[in-house]
């Protein structure tokens, strides 16, 4: 039986992305079910297989598995092969800690700067509390990359359970054109250089709905094309 997984619009749901992103690059074949965050029906659709009402949702058979990262580790140990977490030891457990981190951390950033694949890359002025975020994140991101990513472009060499985590973060930034070092400027082009990169955004820049608290120049909603 096939994993299904249900997320929200590709275009602003930084949760669903996580999961996909990983599954993608992991090559683990899923069925997508997307519904709009705000389809009139998302509660009721979705309470039916997660009692958070709230996607992402990992169906596997009878095993329902709801939080990014929870499915992640749910598919570390449904499908070793992927390699989602690091071999080494060391490298691993600091990977479960900056996955964490970006599980429960970053609010402000989160709040200021909403993912939004289609909006045109334009430099927003961010607080003193966002600001912090994003020099956290980069300091994060380098000395994973310094430390542990000899093997590959990625944060702990090869794509994994922590890109994907930060995988919406690299959106934000891009979108919202965050000033970063070059050590993070390097891996967030290695992120979206990858062809599942391409083809969630293509698939957000096609979607028909608009969410305006997500629209940080609302009522303007600028669009970059789907040929960009």
């Amino acid at each position: 039986m096939a994993l299904t997984l249900v997320i929200g619009n590709k275009n602003y749901s930084s949760w669903s992305m996580r999961p996909w992103i990983a599954m993608k690059v992991a090559g683990i074949a899923f069925d997508e079910v997307v519904i709009s965050l705000d389809a009139e029906d998302f509660k009721a659709r979705v309470l039916k297989i997660s009692g958070t009402g709230k996607v992402p949702v990992l169906v596997d058979g009878d095993v329902r598995i709801w939080e990014s990262l929870a499915i992640l580790e749910y598919l570390a140990e449904r499908f070793p092969a992927a390699k989602l977490w690091p071999a080494d030891a060391v490298a691993r457990a600091h990977a479960r800690v900056v996955a964490s981190e970006m599980h429960a951390g970053f609010l402000p950033l989160r709040k200021a700067c909403p993912m939004n694949m289609w909006r045109p890359a334009k430099r927003l002025a961010l607080d003193a509390d966002v600001a912090n975020d994003v020099k956290r994140i980069d300091a994060l991101w380098t000395e994973c990359r310094n430390r542990f990513g000899a093997g590959g472009p990625f944060l702990f060499g090869a794509f994994g359970a922590a890109d994907a985590m930060y995988a919406p973060v690299v959106a934000r930034f891009h979108t919202y054109d965050v000033a970063v070092s070059e050590v993070s400027r390097a891996y967030m082009a290695a992120v979206m250089a990858l062809p599942a990169w391409a083809e969630w955004t293509e698939a957000a820049l096609q979607e028909p709905w608009v969410l305006a608290r997500n629209e940080h120049d609302w009522p303007d909603v600028p669009r970059i094309s789907a040929a960009s």
